[in-house]
């Protein structure tokens, strides 16, 4: 059965507050959709970035993939790679790769007939999630509320939180924010920050000591994911683990982080490293090298690949794309509890609400 050219269409949908982390600030989400279709099946991939990815998808790749076997995913996700070549593989690119390739696996369950985690084959039914948002704008009541309707309200063991405000100028207020995170959670319940990269080498390794004493387990990107050195130096010199990973583009990213020994849990985004094809990938690779996995942010477009995966830890409940994913598609899973169950339907379960969403719709 033969791949018909894939629909692009780019949305722009408004946070509900102002947000920030310790690097950059935003006050919206763009999410581009792609939508493939063979025979009486049509598979959805999303990812978020710039409307480019969007005019990317439509220039290069959709004539691409247009006519290929729709069950030959390995095949299509090698042409695409190899024809980017010299457009180079990270950022807009990989982001359009990826969005097209969980397509195209969206459509292959569903041309099956199956829930797309019953094809990929399940280690696990139930999946476990972390709530994710605390941004550094919160005010401490937002915040509190934020984490208590996680923790109290749907009964998600585990939350993050941003840290390193002002690229790591305002150290006093992540601590008492993060003292404030504890209060409110209790003592039962995982407590994660991220940093996003805004502190210096020695600076992180001060603030994670401190962090010790609220019992903080996860301390993300305490310096730039760039700095392999850097993050092995802080993770040698701290308890807690110390993550990257979200901005591995294609698989040697991934390879270079876990030879030079820069993370205890490797974080992959499926919508930036190259889809669902290149999350298998880099997840195989770190069970390689005894590393737990941690699937970034998109929620929904990772949940049926984890399902498949031994050596995974949790994916993130972020704030921002589960609060779009409710908004834009049918069928969102229900974190109640800790995990989601990615087995409903087939496909990975979503529809796209294409009427509703309209009024977010800029391309």
């Amino acid at each position: 059965m033969k791949l018909h050219r894939p629909v692009v269409s780019v949305y722009t949908v408004p946070t509900d507050a102002p947000e920030a982390d310790g690097t950059l600030a935003w006050d919206s989400t763009t999410v581009v959709i792609v939508e493939v279709t063979a025979g009486d099946a049509t598979g959805t991939g999303w990812t978020y970035g710039p409307a480019a990815v969007g005019d990317f998808l439509r220039e290069r790749l959709a004539l691409l993939v247009e006519g290929r076997d729709a069950l030959d995913i390995p095949g299509a996700h090698e042409a695409m790679c190899r024809a980017i070549r010299n457009a180079g593989r990270p950022g807009v690119t990989a982001c359009a790769i990826s969005a097209l390739d969980i397509a195209l696996w969206d459509l292959k369950a569903r041309l099956l007939e199956l829930p797309l985690a019953r094809l990929l084959g399940t280690c696990r039914e139930r999946v476990p999630v972390y709530g994710s948002g605390g941004f550094t704008t919160y005010h401490n009541t937002h915040l509190a509320a934020q984490l208590n309707g996680w923790v109290h309200g749907q009964h998600i063991p585990r939350v993050k939180m941003k840290i390193g405000e002002d690229r790591g100028r305002a150290v006093p207020r992540d601590l008492s924010r993060v003292h404030a995170a504890r209060q409110v959670i209790g003592s039962e319940a995982e407590l994660y920050v991220d940093a996003n990269g805004a502190y210096t080498r020695k600076q992180a390794i001060r603030v994670g000591r401190a962090l010790a004493e609220h019992e903080v387990g996860w301390f993300e990107e305490p310096v730039s994911s760039d700095d392999l050195t850097g993050l092995r130096l802080v993770r040698d010199a701290l308890v807690c683990d110390v993550t990257a990973g979200e901005y591995g583009y294609d698989l040697p990213y991934f390879a270079r982080m876990i030879t030079a020994g820069a993370v205890d849990c490797l974080q992959i985004d499926a919508t930036r490293c190259g889809g669902l094809t290149e999350f298998l990938r880099a997840a195989a690779l770190a069970q390689a090298h005894g590393l737990e996995v941690s699937a970034h942010c998109a929620p929904h477009a990772h949940a049926a690949a984890a399902a498949a995966i031994p050596n995974l830890r949790h994916i993130e409940w972020f704030h921002d794309h589960v609060r779009l994913e409710d908004m834009f598609f049918d069928g969102a899973l229900d974190p109640t509890g800790g995990t989601v169950r990615p087995l409903s339907g087939v496909g990975h379960g979503l529809t796209l609400r294409a009427e509703e969403v309209q009024e977010f719709r800029i391309g």
